[in-house]
């Protein structure tokens, strides 16, 4: 097997063939490592193999210690490729790479990517608040005693506010698009009814944020399995292709960001298009990791889908709710289905649901290319994959 001499030698070269959801919403009792080996289980099953196929194992975890040697001993895995890195909840995006060279260049020949959290039941928000602040003091930040994350994602959004002129009821848009779509999903955590102005009259959490424009603080975990595109036929489910992976990150502190409307998924995303040969005008169905409602909106600017500024108007009149002209976060993102802890690997999931034509009343229809796109810290790590059909290839 020859190696790859660029990026584009990557594009199609890999398939997710299983995916897997485990403990979503509530899951009392179960620790972190039962979470994220049952997700796995379920991903090996999906695509047809047991723990004993697998020889490439990438895990990421913030509280669980060597969580690749913990995951491995749990399921039984002795990998010959191994990778635990966490640049936040884009990990798993950023995963896609590590794995994707590795069955490229035959160290392995099945890789299972798994994430699991207790969070909910297990460690709550304002906890795991405090408890990282004593590990990993910001020292621009720390002395002001920040509520973070919401307090940097609060900051991000008053400035969009005043350079743009986006509104409250713009940014509540962005969750009530996420609703309609959690309600056509019934593994979703929050299916209630939700309007923009329960938005705006939710409990203010950091002005101008109130708790409707935070994620969930949920359960669940998730998994993906990968192997090479001349094997990806051979497996009980249609393969997504990955055609186009980017990574970039400017800066860890939310003060040490060059601009506050600005992230640096306007590098990954314009590395995943050049990868994939695509444009946004091609992605058929998103998925934007969505922990706040500025969110959304940043991310709809910075990978193309509108100009910088527009998007508060450009998510307004449901266009990114079910029945709208752009399909963004189907199962209903980390707004209103599941949030536990670092989100990126249920963007993922759901992707290849879409791909596939699995979703049910949630589907896009025609479904060929989706747009992944992955947050890490507060604004942080940006990671962006185009991943296909095999139409797409």
């Amino acid at each position: 097997m020859s190696a790859p001499h660029s990026d584009r030698d990557l594009r199609g070269a890999v398939a997710i063939v299983g995916v897997g959801l485990a403990g979503c919403g509530e899951a009392p009792g179960w620790s972190e490592t039962e979470i994220m080996a049952a997700a796995a289980r379920h991903a090996l099953a999906d695509a047809g193999l047991n723990a004993q196929d697998v020889d490439g194992l990438v895990v990421a975890s913030v509280n669980i210690f060597l969580s690749g040697l913990a995951i491995g001993e749990q399921l039984g895995i002795h990998p010959k490729f191994t990778d635990s890195t966490c640049v936040g909840g884009s990990s798993f995006v950023g995963h896609l790479m590590p794995a994707a060279m590795a069955l490229q260049y035959g160290l392995c020949d099945v890789v299972l990517v798994t994430y699991g959290s207790n969070q909910r039941t297990g460690v709550g928000r304002a906890e795991g608040a405090k408890f990282k602040a004593i590990l990993d003091p910001q020292p621009f930040e720390h002395p002001y005693k920040p509520f973070n994350p919401p307090t940097s994602y609060a900051l991000a959004s008053a400035r969009h506010m005043h350079q743009y002129g986006t509104t409250r009821e713009q940014l509540a848009e962005v969750a009530v698009a996420a609703r309609g779509w959690a309600q056509l999903n019934p593994e979703a955590f929050s299916r209630d009814p939700l309007s923009v102005q329960d938005v705006l009259k939710s409990k203010m959490i950091s002005d101008p944020l109130t708790v409707r424009d935070c994620c969930l603080v949920t359960d669940g975990g998730g998994a993906f399995v990968m192997v090479r595109a001349d094997r990806a036929r051979n497996f009980p489910k249609k393969p997504a292709y990955l055609l186009g992976v980017g990574a970039a990150h400017w800066h860890r502190q939310i003060s040490s960001m060059p601009d506050l409307t600005v992230t640096a998924a306007t590098e990954s995303g314009a590395r995943a298009y050049a990868m994939a040969g695509l444009s946004a005008k091609d992605v058929d169905v998103l998925a934007l990791y969505d922990a706040f409602t500025i969110n959304t909106i940043l991310f709809l600017e910075d990978l193309g889908f509108c100009k910088k500024g527009e998007g508060g108007a450009f998510v307004s009149g449901g266009r990114i709710a079910p029945g709208g002209s752009l399909p963004v976060n189907t199962n209903g993102g980390g707004l209103s289905c599941v949030h536990p802890g670092m989100y990126g690997m249920f963007l993922i999931v759901e992707a290849v649901r879409q791909l596939r034509g699995e979703t049910g009343a949630r589907q896009v229809k025609n479904a060929e290319v989706a747009l992944v796109h992955g947050n890490g810290g507060v604004l942080s790590s940006q990671i962006t994959a185009l991943l296909g059909t095999e139409a797409t290839r």
